[in-house]
């Protein structure tokens, strides 16, 4: 049945949405990225036709010359656009990590923006109903971390659309930190939260339309009627900055492509009681507390992990753990992204941290096991493994997960 159900969807999607040709080698070296959103305009929203347009999405939802794309929506007359929902952080952005911003009109376009943020189910497929949407639209840039929210409230949304009798669509945008590979530990069911819904990996290595066909094809009890609408010119092993598209935070911390780059590993650190950088400049680059001096960035170094160097450096937090005290710790420069691995990173950082800073501790409502989907990561540290041996511990659910995975990749 599972094998039946995954043809079907595969067929229907390839069916229905504008697909993702590859360009010819010759051509190769002039070819330019352009998103789902810009295909889909190019078309003049020929997928939309007819319906009642709801669209999901954030600060990130924008042209390539930084145009918002519910204002350019709104403004064109072959689309109807009707409503706009808000994730985490809220449609315009200005709410802090755990917060939204919402029920409220747009001042800009005046759309009803609905808040979806800690909704799911059929308190969600409610709010779809009350807009009076046929069709849910979905555009947010991910950043390639299981615990980012925004996959979750695709996958929250998806759902919800399948009970309100919506359809969905999904406008794809690039992996930052490119789609080469999954990494790290998968999420077993038991610890299932909003950082962490389904079990897959860690670092997933996919874009947010490979994302739903696998929430489609594997996770939702019923399938949603999906379309997606893929990228062209974009190769999965290509970083940010070759897509030539502006960066927009997607959250408050999360200021720049190299933010992205080492969040899936050292957002672990929000598991701990050391700060993960949050308020600085260089959130989840800068690590460390009270207490913790050069031996630290001393001690990483010496794991010879590939790709990256560590600094001994000091901060004075603006807010969260450690505000206004300056502490210790390190600095993570990554000068080999190719070969740079965040996931072990951050498991070399938490053994390090663990073995050199005596008061080191686990959050006491044991976050960490949230954030890496089961206590083997935890409980590996504590009982004194070392990087090799942690990361051996997810080896075969790693495995099983990359073959699901590598049904649904759609880009080479």
């Amino acid at each position: 049945m599972r094998l039946s159900r995954r043809a079907l969807l595969a067929a229907t999607t390839a069916a229905t949405s504008l697909s993702s040709a590859s360009p010819a080698s010759a051509a190769d070296r002039h070819r330019k990225l352009r998103t789902g959103f810009e295909r889909l305009a190019a078309d003049g929203y020929a997928l939309l036709d007819g319906q009642r347009v709801g669209i999901v999405t954030n600060p990130t939802g924008i042209t390539r010359d930084a145009r918002h794309i519910v204002d350019v929506m709104h403004a064109d007359p072959q689309v109807n656009l009707v409503a706009v929902f808000g994730p985490e952080h809220g449609f315009r952005g200005t709410a802090q990590a755990g917060g939204s911003e919402g029920r409220y009109d747009d001042p800009a376009t005046g759309l009803p923006v609905y808040d979806t943020y800690l909704k799911s189910g059929h308190p969600l497929a409610d709010v779809f109903t009350v807009s009076g949407v046929d069709t849910v639209v979905f555009d947010i840039q991910d950043v390639g971390a299981r615990f980012y929210t925004y996959v979750w409230t695709l996958y929250d949304c998806m759902e919800a659309a399948q009970l309100a009798g919506k359809r969905f669509v999904v406008l794809d945008r690039p992996n930052p930190v490119t789609g080469r590979s999954a990494e790290g530990p998968v999420l077993h069911k038991e610890f299932a939260t909003f950082v962490g819904r389904q079990p897959i990996s860690q670092a997933h290595g996919m874009t947010v339309a490979e994302l739903a066909r696998l929430f489609n094809g594997e996770f939702l009890t019923a399938p949603v009627a999906l379309d997606t609408v893929l990228m062209t010119g974009w190769r999965r092993a290509e970083f940010y900055d070759a897509s030539a598209l502006p960066w927009v935070p997607p959250s408050p911390n999360m200021p720049t492509p190299d933010t992205a780059l080492v969040y899936s590993g050292t957002c672990l650190f929000e598991g701990t009681n050391l700060s993960e950088g949050r308020g600085t400049t260089r959130p989840f680059e800068l690590l460390g507390a009270e207490g913790i001096d050069g031996r630290w960035a001393a001690a990483a170094n010496e794991l010879g992990l590939p790709g990256v160097h560590f600094r001994e450096a000091y901060f004075a937090p603006t807010f969260s753990k450690f505000q206004g005290k300056t502490v210790g710790g390190v600095q993570i420069h990554v000068h080999d992204r190719a070969a740079y691995d965040p996931v072990r990173t951050g498991i070399g950082l938490l053994v390090t941290a663990k073995r050199g800073w005596a008061g080191f501790a686990w959050r006491s409502d044991n976050w960490i096991d949230k954030l890496t989907g089961s206590p083997q990561v935890r409980t590996a540290i504590d009982a004194g493994a070392g990087v090799d041996d942690v990361v051996a511990g997810w080896r075969e659910e790693l495995a099983a997960f990359r073959l699901t995975r590598k049904e649904y990749l759609l880009y080479r």
